[in-house]
């Protein structure tokens, strides 16, 4: 196995050190992920931005929740599902909501579900969504824009998925409440 460099403020490259300064900033500490994606600044700055950009997108933040959970569980990164589940339940994600998401399972919230069954058809499609799925999405109360948002969400997670199944990044204590196996979902 390669091993990857879990960098921190002091071992990283000079233009990586700006994103985990950033990053401790918002979370407290500097999390496994972004320390591995340091080797390369360019994705970390990649990462940072796609991350700025989803977070001002026009999906409610349970919405972003559902986009990156279940782009995580499909593309099946453990580090990602956990994190993101801690983050989710953090900032008020129904525990009922979070723990379905993370088998795969319907969404009770019949809004949130159509979040689920689109970005489903995203991932696994691989961007190839039929007509008949969009109008769904749409009849359910979304818009055009937040088709791309969705989009944009799905993104953003493949960056830190791939990065996490090629680096074997170590899970950060934070996430440990909410550790995740890809054979759950």
């Amino acid at each position: 196995m390669v091993q990857f460099t879990v960098h921190d403020e002091n071992t990283a490259p000079e233009d990586a050190r700006p994103y985990l300064e950033a990053g401790k900033r918002r979370l407290g500490f500097v999390s496994t992920l972004n320390a591995v994606m340091a080797e390369s600044p360019e994705l970390l700055a990649g990462y940072n931005a796609l991350a700025e950009q989803f977070g001002k997108s026009s999906l409610s933040g349970p919405a972003k929740h559902v986009v990156w959970i279940t782009t995580s569980v499909l593309n099946g990164c453990e580090y990602c599902v956990a994190a993101h589940s801690t983050l989710a339940v953090k900032t008020g994600v129904d525990e009922g909501t979070v723990q379905a998401l993370r088998a795969g399972k319907p969404l009770s919230d019949n809004a949130l579900e159509a979040v689920r069954r689109f970005t489903e058809r995203v991932v696994t499609d691989r961007g190839w969504v039929g007509d008949q799925e969009v109008e769904e999405f749409l009849a359910a109360g979304h818009t055009r824009r937040q088709v791309l948002d969705v989009i944009l969400g799905v993104g953003m997670k493949t960056l830190s998925n791939y990065t996490n199944h090629i680096a074997h990044t170590p899970l950060d204590p934070a996430w440990q409440d909410q550790e995740w196996k890809r054979d759950e979902a």
